[in-house]
C-alpha cells in the first residue's frame, strides 16, 4: 500500500497523484479519462477505462477446418463442433465481448451448426460477420438493459414449472409437454446471470450498470445457480418418467405428489427473501419445508423398495427420481440460506421468538412465578 497527500488547486478542487507504475501498466497518460466509483462504506475506487481491444474482451480462436466442400456428405465431425461450442460458451461465461473463429481451411457443417446454436441459445449473442473461413460472434447485450433480479425471478418461474410438470409425469397425473424448450430457457437465463456476475468481478462499471452492489450480485448469482439446479433435477425426474413404462403405485404417487407440492411455495418464499432480505421467518419456513421433503422422501423409498411386496417388481429407476426430488429440496434450502444472509446484511433479521417459542417462554415464566 502507498500513501498520497491530498492537494488543493486554486479553484478548490482536491487532487491526488496516481502511482506512476500503476498508470503505466494500465496505459494511462495525461488526458486519459478514468472511472471513479464511490461506495456506501466510504471507499473511492479509481479504475482504468475499459479498452475495446482488451484481450479479455475479445480474442481469436483457430479450429481445424474441413476439406473445402462445406462439410457436406457426412455432416462434418460432431466432436469438432462440440469442442467449438464449448469454447464459445466458455468465452460467453468469461465475459468476452467478441470471438473471431478462424478455420484452418473452411468450416465444416458441424462447426457452422455449433456457432449458430450458440448464437441461438445464448442471450445477446449474434453472428456479425461470416465467411468460408471466419466467423465473428459478438455479444451485443448492454448491462444497462439487464435486470439480474428479474432474471432470477424468471428463472424461478421456469424451474418451478419444470418441477411441477416432471413430478406430475412421474406420478402419472399429466404428460410432459414443451419440457425441452423450458430447459433451454433455464440454461439461457442462468448463463446470462453467470456472465454478468463474472464481468462484475472484473469491472466496477459493469456493477454500476447492473444497479447492484458486488455483495448483492454475489447473492443473486448464488440463488440463480441453485434455481438452475432445481431445473436440472426436474430434468432428471422427467427422464425417469419418460423411461419407465408404468407410473408409481397409486398410494406412493399420492405421497410423492404431496411432497412435490411443498417445493413451489417454499421456493417462492426463499427467493423473495433472497431478493429483498425481508421476512426471514419465510426463509426459516423454507428450511423446514426442505427437512419435511427429505424426511418424506426417505419414508417413500423405504416403503417402495424395502417394505414392498417381494412378488411386485418395482423399477429401480424410481429411486433416481426420488433422489432428484430430495436434491430439489436441498437446493430450495440453499436459496433460503441466501435469504437469511440477505436479511442479516439488510438488518432485517428478527430474532424475536416465534409464536410457538414465545408461548413456551411465557408458560415457563408463569410456572416460575407460581
Amino acid at each position: 500500500m502507498e500513501t498520497r497527500k491530498i492537494q488543493q488547486v486554486s479553484n478548490g478542487t482536491f487532487t491526488v497523484s496516481l502511482p506512476r507504475e500503476w498508470a503505466d501498466g494500465e496505459g494511462i497518460t495525461a488526458g486519459t479519462v478514468v472511472d471513479l466509483h464511490t461506495h456506501l462504506d466510504g471507499m473511492l475506487v479509481i479504475q482504468a477505462p475499459e479498452c475495446e481491444d482488451d484481450a479479455s474482451m475479445q480474442f481469436t480462436v483457430t479450429v481445424d477446418g474441413g476439406d473445402g466442400d462445406g462439410g457436406g456428405g457426412d455432416g462434418g465431425d460432431d466432436s469438432a463442433g462440440d469442442g467449438l461450442e464449448q469454447t464459445l460458451r466458455a468465452a460467453y461465461a468469461a465475459g468476452s465481448k467478441q470471438v473471431v473463429v478462424e478455420a484452418d481451411g473452411t468450416f465444416d457443417a458441424a462447426q457452422r451448426q455449433a456457432v449458430r446454436r450458440v448464437a441461438r441459445n445464448l442471450v445477446g449473442v449474434t453472428i456479425t460477420e461470416e465467411s468460408d473461413a471466419s466467423v465473428t460472434v459478438r455479444n451485443v447485450l448492454d448491462a444497462n438493459e439487464v435486470s439480474i433480479r428479474q432474471s432470477v425471478r424468471q428463472l424461478q418461474f421456469v424451474a418451478v414449472s419444470m418441477h411441477r410438470d416432471a413430478t406430475a409425469a412421474l406420478t402419472g397425473a399429466a404428460p410432459l409437454d414443451g419440457f425441452a424448450e423450458r430447459d433451454d430457457r433455464a440454461d439461457r437465463l442462468f448463463a446470462m446471470v453467470d456472465r454478468h456476475f463474472t464481468r462484475g468481478l472484473d469491472r466496477l462499471d459493469e456493477v454500476d450498470a447492473l444497479g447492484e452492489t458486488r455483495p448483492e450480485l454475489f447473492r443473486l448469482h448464488t440463488a440463480a445457480r441453485e434455481l438452475e439446479r432445481v431445473a436440472d433435477q426436474a430434468e432428471r425426474i422427467a427422464a425417469v418418467a419418460s423411461a419407465v413404462p408404468d407410473p408409481l403405485p397409486p398410494a406412493v404417487a399420492d405421497e410423492v405428489s404431496e411432497l412435490a407440492e411443498v417445493v413451489p411455495e417454499a421456493l417462492d418464499d426463499a427467493v423473495q427473501v433472497a431478493l429483498d432480505g425481508e421476512d426471514p421467518d419465510a426463509a426459516r419456513e423454507a428450511l423446514s419445508a426442505r427437512d419435511r421433503v427429505r424426511e418424506g422422501v426417505g419414508k417413500v423409498e423405504r416403503r417402495l423398495f424395502e417394505e414392498a411386496d417381494p412378488d411386485v417388481d418395482v423399477d429401480h429407476r424410481f429411486a433416481h427420481a426420488l433422489h432428484a426430488l430430495e436434491r430439489t429440496a436441498e437446493h430450495v434450502g440453499n436459496v433460503a440460506e441466501v435469504g437469511l444472509r440477505t436479511a442479516v446484511r439488510t438488518h432485517n433479521m428478527d430474532e424475536r421468538p416465534t409464536r410457538e417459542n414465545g408461548s413456551e417462554s411465557e408458560s415457563a415464566e408463569h410456572s416460575q412465578r407460581a
